[in-house]
């Protein structure tokens, strides 16, 4: 039937049946009698990073209330890694936030580390703090890029996803493989770099500094970019702490508060670096935050390779660790050893373990319970998408429509960090 002006119902939407009903006490008396308009935003909307669904009550192009929805990219990893065996279940970690996989890694192999009390060799610390500040330019990259394709500077993401192909060589250069890596594994690493990895980070540290003075020039005094984003999506710092914000969306607020700093793991104590913090708390300081810390991590990923010297890349704690690969073809028992590790895996001691490290978007978190099976009995990570999200609704009422697209952009979510 072709719809008219006749046959279009109008009745306010307290008369619907269905999903209405889910909404009341979430938005004004008003939506209720259609007075404001409800709209939905997503779950598939470019602007959205993913398959978010946003609730919006608008009067106007004014924002009322913006109610976010998750649950759409639902995998059930963490349930999913309760039935594999503790390494098995490292596969599963680069699913969840997919911008940030050697992070993921990072912070279970730490979380099992800590519940088997394992020691890890320097040089593998080394390697996975050049590995996973690495990741976080490469994060910021696709963050930067898709942040200015939002707010109409298009020519941003053609320059970041160039030089974020840098950095995904350089990955599967030492995993195999360029986003899904699973290189971490407890005690160190799955193998050593190759010889071609210092020469391909030093090129890493050569060329990123003019490529981020670049970006910057395109959009730090860029007079439609300012207008877009200063001011908008504030939050001050005691409301930012009261939402648990972490990382670059944290500092932004004025919060100097950076996990490498006061809870440091893999030896970041012995890094001299910065940490950025803003002053304004909005879409504008958390953009300069993320240019700051680009530019840290290589000073960061610098003072790494300059320790890197050479020495086993894995614990040679062979009740929780594989023999090396040279060793399975001259003994019978290394063959065993390998073999019984992969089918039943390790039995860790019954406890619980909290491991946390900073990561690109806050917080990244790992709740570990072992029954001394070699299976995790619990397996949970506390992802900072998820809680910045939360806070989607206080930063956006009373703004445009349109700023929508610029705040949610600065909290810069990973959905499948959300629906884990």
């Amino acid at each position: 039937m072709v719809k008219t002006r006749e046959n279009i119902s109008t009745k306010p939407f307290s008369e619907w049946e269905g999903s209405i009903d889910e909404l009341k006490g979430l938005v004004s008396d008003k939506a209720m009698t259609g007075e404001s308009m409800l709209l939905n935003m997503g779950p598939q909307h470019p602007s959205t990073h993913g398959v978010l669904r946003v609730v919006l009550e608008l009067e106007g192009e004014e924002i009322v209330t913006a109610i976010p929805d998750v649950g759409y990219l639902h995998t059930g990893i963490e349930k999913n890694m309760e039935a594999k065996t503790y390494e098995k279940s490292i596969v599963m970690t680069d699913r969840t936030d997919y911008l940030n996989p050697m992070g993921n890694g990072l912070v279970y192999n730490l979380a099992i580390e800590k519940i088997i009390n394992l020691e890890v060799p320097e040089r593998a610390q080394i390697i996975r703090v050049i590995l996973t500040e690495l990741t976080r330019i490469n994060s910021h990259l696709v963050w930067l890029g898709i942040h200015g394709l939002d707010l109409g500077v298009t020519s941003t993401m053609t320059y970041c996803f160039r030089e974020r192909e840098i950095l995904l060589d350089l990955f599967e250069l030492v995993s195999g493989q360029r986003m899904m890596s699973t290189y971490f594994r407890p005690g160190g690493l799955w193998r050593d770099v190759p010889e071609e990895f210092e020469g391909a980070v030093q090129f890493i540290l050569n060329i990123f500094p003019q490529k981020i003075d670049d970006y910057e020039a395109l959009l730090t005094r860029n007079p439609v970019f300012i207008d877009r984003t200063q001011g908008i999506g504030f939050m001050s710092a005691e409301e930012a702490l009261a939402y648990g914000l972490s990382g670059p969306t944290l500092r932004a607020s004025g919060i100097n508060f950076d996990i490498r700093k006061v809870q440091p793991y893999s030896g970041y104590e012995n890094y001299d670096f910065d940490v950025p913090v803003g002053e304004h708390g909005d879409v504008y300081d958390r953009y300069l935050l993320r240019m700051e810390e680009m530019r840290q991590s290589l000073r960061i990923v610098e003072q790494g390779l300059k320790k890197l010297k050479p020495g086993p890349f894995r614990s040679d704690n062979r009740k929780y660790v594989p023999p090396p690969r040279a060793e399975l073809g001259r003994s019978m028992e290394a063959v065993i050893h390998h073999f019984k590790l992969w089918t039943e895996g390790f039995r860790p001691p019954v406890g619980e373990v909290y491991q946390v490290i900073e990561g690109p978007r806050g917080e990244l978190g790992c709740y570990l319970v072992s029954d001394g099976s070699p299976y995790p009995w619990r397996v949970h990570f506390r992802d900072p998408s998820f809680v910045h999200i939360g806070a989607l609704q206080h930063m956006a009422k009373n703004h445009f429509l349109a700023d929508l697209v610029a705040i949610i952009g600065s909290i810069d979510i990973v959905l499948g960090g959300c629906d884990r």
